[in-house]
Formats: C-alpha cells, sequence, structure tokens
C-alpha cells in the first residue's frame, strides 16, 4: 500500500505552523513530537491514560487518538508547550512544582493541559470537579496518588 503525504497548516500554541504527514497512519501526537513538540508524550497509544492531552479547538482532547485525517487547516492547538515559558510559568506549572504534584513526570504535561482546559471552562472548580474532570478525560498518574495534583490545580485557581 502506498502512503501518501499531506501538506497542512495548523494554528499550535498560537502560531501558524506547516506540518507534513502521513496521510493515513499519523497522529496528532505523532506530528506534534515531530516537529519537536515532545511535551505532549505517548503513552499508552490508544487514549487510556491522558499523557498526551491537548487542547484542541478548546476542547481537552488526547492526541495520540486523534487522526490527521480528521485535522483541518488551522485548527488550533495548544500544547504543554504553549502553556507559560521556562522563564515565566503558567501558575498551574508553578503549583505542580510547589505542591508536588509530579513524581515520575511522564503524566504531568497531560494533566497540566487538561486542567489548563478546565480552568478555561470552570475557573473555581471544587475538588470533586477536579477529580471528575481528569476521570472523564481518562488524566491517570501512576505515582502520586491524585492528592497533590488536586492541591495543584486548586492553588491555580
Amino acid at each position: 500500500m502506498e502512503h501518501r503525504l499531506k501538506k497542512q497548516w495548523l494554528n499550535i500554541n498560537g502560531a501558524d505552523r506547516m506540518v507534513v504527514y502521513d496521510y493515513e497512519n499519523d497522529s496528532l501526537a505523532d506530528v506534534l513530537r515531530r516537529i519537536g513538540l515532545t511535551g505532549t508524550k505517548i503513552g499508552c497509544g490508544i487514549g487510556v491514560c491522558g499523557v498526551c492531552s491537548v487542547v484542541f479547538n478548546g476542547e481537552v482532547t488526547r492526541a495520540c487518538t486523534k487522526k490527521m485525517k480528521k485535522v483541518e487547516d488551522f485548527d488550533q492547538i495548544v500544547t504543554i508547550e504553549g502553556i507559560g515559558t521556562p522563564m515565566h510559568l503558567h501558575p498551574l506549572q508553578k503549583a505542580f512544582l510547589k505542591y508536588g504534584g509530579l513524581q515520575c513526570g511522564i503524566c504531568t504535561p497531560g494533566f497540566i493541559v487538561s486542567a489548563y482546559g478546565l480552568l478555561a471552562e470552570n475557573p473555581d472548580p471544587t475538588r470533586e470537579e477536579v477529580r471528575m474532570w481528569f476521570h472523564d478525560h481518562k488524566n491517570f498518574c501512576r505515582c502520586t496518588g491524585y492528592k497533590q495534583i488536586v492541591d495543584a490545580v486548586m492553588a491555580a485557581a
């Protein structure tokens, strides 16, 4: 079977960027990582762990299951690299550091991006709303036990 390469414009972290990908097989996570945005991790590859979370057209989306053939020109994507900078961390990033909302770090970018989506919709969530958000958006951590992550989101809110 012959593969077709496709060129497409996307708005990634506020900048329009041309990407090239294999039309049939690539996921959004594959493309983001290929252009150097490696903060978007690929964990399970089937959309159940949340480490690949991005904000796609305003919605938290698992990039490992979002096939590029379903992405349109100038769709808007926010990755962890678009939330704060190394010199000017976002309040969520500061809170994750302060409250120990990370251990091994694999899930951290996905949690921060997902929490960013939550706070865009609900700037004053309850602890239960934070927990339900992560459950509903399939963000899982195998190290922290979630208390520190929820503490961080509550502090940032």
